[in-house]
């Protein structure tokens, strides 16, 4: 996409692309719909960035690998989207995602992201 037409997306159309890429697991799809100065907050620390974001992403993906994701709660208010999640995989599941996304000019300027997560081992 160009960066004009980055520039013009809604929170929605941001949030609608960043779904998808999520559930096809595409880092570079992932990456591109944030800031080059985005802040991804997490309980093990604050990543900087797009390879900060990359990172966070590929911590999810081996925790949550080929995931099914239950979105509970999405609500928008502006520019600030609130989400509460739940995914399993054959791995492992986590439970009471919350995830915060400050969104602008049609790019994620911040996410924080929370969940617990139980592995499915016996």
């Amino acid at each position: 996409m160009e960066d004009r037409e980055m520039q013009i997306r809604t929170p929605e159309e941001v949030y609608a692309s960043h779904g998808a890429a999520l559930v096809a697991e595409d880092l570079d799809k992932l990456v591109a719909n944030f800031a080059e100065d985005a802040v991804v907050i997490t309980p093990k620390g604050v990543l900087y960035g797009k390879e900060g974001v990359r990172e966070s992403f590929t911590r999810l993906f081996a925790d949550l690998p080929k995931a099914d994701w239950e979105m509970k709660t999405t609500l928008f208010g502006g520019e600030v989207l609130f989400l509460e999640w739940a995914a399993a995989s054959a791995k492992s599941s986590a439970t009471h995602g919350v995830d915060t996304f400050v969104i602008r000019d049609g790019l994620i300027r911040a996410q924080t992201v929370r969940y617990e997560l139980a592995s499915n081992a016996l």
